[in-house]
């Protein structure tokens, strides 16, 4: 099947996508800023936490999956959409089973940036593309073991993510309220 073809100048395509791939991506960050903002964020994360406990609770487990998986292919297609019309052929073998790296580095950004957060993916995505480039361009040849050498980093000092390691480090920062020790006076008061 052939996309249609992009009405603009030639030169225009690949910034038209540029600007509708961002947009997409801010209106998907919109939304899911939205959602956890309220009852559902809540509910999602008692069944990350415990699925059972979140069931035992009252939460309807099933329902809230099947929207959080609706709402995930949603802006996966619009996104497919999107890529197949940059390319102009989508082949389900380099999408669909891109191989096993692909499923390893979208866990690894996630861990990389804080997972729990919603900057935290996006901030591990951009460290690890960048990362990914510089290792390519300096270690040829070398590079999957410069990025297995980032996981493993990755999982010994930082196990929180970039988020997480920042929010320790600097918690008032990030909303949490830090209490000073009150010193004690001499009589036990």
């Amino acid at each position: 099947m052939v996309t249609p073809l992009y009405p603009g100048a030639v030169g225009g395509r690949e910034t038209f996508f540029y600007y509708l791939m961002f947009v997409l991506a801010a209106l998907t960050f919109a939304v899911l800023r939205w959602l956890y903002a309220g009852r559902f964020g809540l509910a999602i994360n008692a069944i990350r936490d415990d699925e059972d406990k979140a069931e035992a609770m009252g939460i309807h487990t099933t329902r809230y999956k099947t929207t959080a998986w609706s709402v995930s292919a949603l802006f996966l297609g619009l996104t497919g959409g999107a890529v197949g019309n940059l390319i102009g052929f989508i082949d389900p073998r380099d999408v669909a089973f891109a191989g096993p790296t692909f499923g390893v580095w979208m866990v690894l950004m996630a861990i990389l940036g804080g997972k729990g957060t919603l900057w935290g993916p996006v901030v591990g995505a951009i460290v690890f593309h960048v990362t990914q480039e510089l290792f390519w361009t300096y270690f040829l040849g070398w590079q999957r073991v410069a990025l297995g050498l980032l996981i493993v980093l990755t999982v010994v000092f930082f196990p929180l993510g970039i988020f997480g390691w920042a929010r320790e480090r600097w918690p008032e920062r990030f909303g949490h309220r830090v209490e000073e020790a009150t010193p004690k006076t001499e009589g036990g008061t």
